[in-house]
């Protein structure tokens, strides 16, 4: 009977058809052993997206999700809005890692491991996307960190990452970077050095900084080093890596010798191996007040630990300096003992306040609200 279910809503995805899902639970998901703050609740907002990765919402509410290894982007609207996506369409397939997806002017803007497409007045062709326009094409072509987070800033300039293509190294650049770029892909300049692999960055709506994710290196132990949220009020900044992880861990291989001064320190340092990907500031009005101009980020969850953590959506509280001052779980359960059943990805705010988290393990894409009850 599952075989057949899925059949069905493959079929329904690649004509863009509605397709209603089933209560989760008896699909395999397990919302009831999520652990949230009292008054909150989660449900479903979309299924059947194999990879759903990172999330992009237009001004008219489509909403945009890219994949990794799928290859795949997808677009979901919500008609009635109830709050469950009532019809998705395949707009492309066949992409390398189309990770990253933002929307500006009417385009959909799409990040593959070597170049960005932009999808020119894509949501009155849906049902019929057009031909990607090149943007730029000179990214690295490394798949080891080659998928990319990317968003517009509030300077209106394109924010593109570029990971590093190993798990420790010191390569030239733009490796280990993050760039920004006209719309047009003209004037490709550096925001921030030393960062390992981003995916996932915001700006402080209370003064307008960029704040990001990176993941930390592999291989030196269980619980070292941590992975990181970074905060740059300023372009220039060098945030470490290969020589310096977290606050003051040197790294064995490209360490020695080096000042800790010269680089920048986490605003925060998070779990060690935790994979922090998506992030974002709470600006909405529907959660309390107390999570307001707060970070709230996505752990995909550790793979090289001899026990697991992560697979959860975190907090990170701010004082009024914008420092960081609390680091909490804020939504946890997708991780039962050693076993995952799901693995957060990215969020993503709907107007009314409510919260979309992507699950890549179980392409869900579930909504969080707070129901004060």
């Amino acid at each position: 009977m599952r075989r057949v279910l899925l059949l069905l809503v493959t079929l329904a995805l690649a004509v863009g058809c509605n397709y209603s899902w089933p209560d989760s639970d008896a699909d395999g998901l397990q919302l009831d052993r999520i652990e949230l703050p009292d008054g909150f609740a989660i449900d479903v907002y979309a299924r059947g997206l194999p990879e759903a990765r990172s999330l992009a919402r237009s001004p008219n509410g489509t909403l945009f999700v890219g994949t990794r290894q799928e290859g795949s982007v997808y677009a979901l609207v919500d008609a009635d809005g109830d709050h469950r996506a009532d019809t998705t369409y395949t707009l492309a397939t066949g992409l390398r890692m189309p990770n990253g997806v933002a929307v500006r002017d009417g385009s959909l803007y799409v990040a593959t491991v070597s170049q960005i497409l932009r999808y020119d007045d894509i949501e009155q062709r849906l049902d019929d996307p057009p031909e990607p326009v090149v943007v730029y094409n000179q990214l690295p072509t490394d798949g080891h960190h080659g998928w990319k987070y990317i968003a517009f800033g509030p300077d209106g300039k394109l924010y593109v990452p570029v990971g590093a293509p190993c798990n420790i190294c010191d390569p030239e650049p733009p490796y280990a970077s993050i760039l920004r770029m006209n719309p047009d892909g003209s004037g490709v300049e550096p925001v921030a050095r030393g960062v390992r692999n981003t995916v996932g960055f915001d700006w402080d709506p209370v003064t307008g900084d960029l704040w990001f994710t990176d993941n930390g290196r592999d291989m030196m132990g269980d619980d070292r080093p941590p992975c990181e949220l970074n905060h740059a009020p300023r372009t220039g900044l060098h945030f470490g890596y290969p020589y310096v992880h977290g606050d003051s861990i040197r790294d064995p291989k490209f360490g020695d010798g080096v000042t800790l001064a010269d680089f920048t320190p986490p605003a925060q340092n998070l779990g060690p191996h935790v994979a922090p990907l998506g992030m974002t500031f709470y600006t909405g009005t529907q959660f309390p007040e107390a999570y307001r101009n707060h970070v709230f980020i996505a752990e995909h969850g550790s793979w090289n630990r001899s026990e697991k953590i992560g697979y959860r959506v975190t907090l990170v509280r701010l004082n009024a300096n914008r420092e960081a001052v609390r680091y909490e779980p804020f939504a946890a359960g997708w991780l039962q003992g050693e076993r995952n059943w799901g693995r957060p990805v990215d969020l993503e705010l709907l107007p009314d306040g409510s919260m979309l988290v992507a699950d890549d393990q179980t392409g869900t894409i579930y909504r969080i609200a707070y129901t004060g009850t």
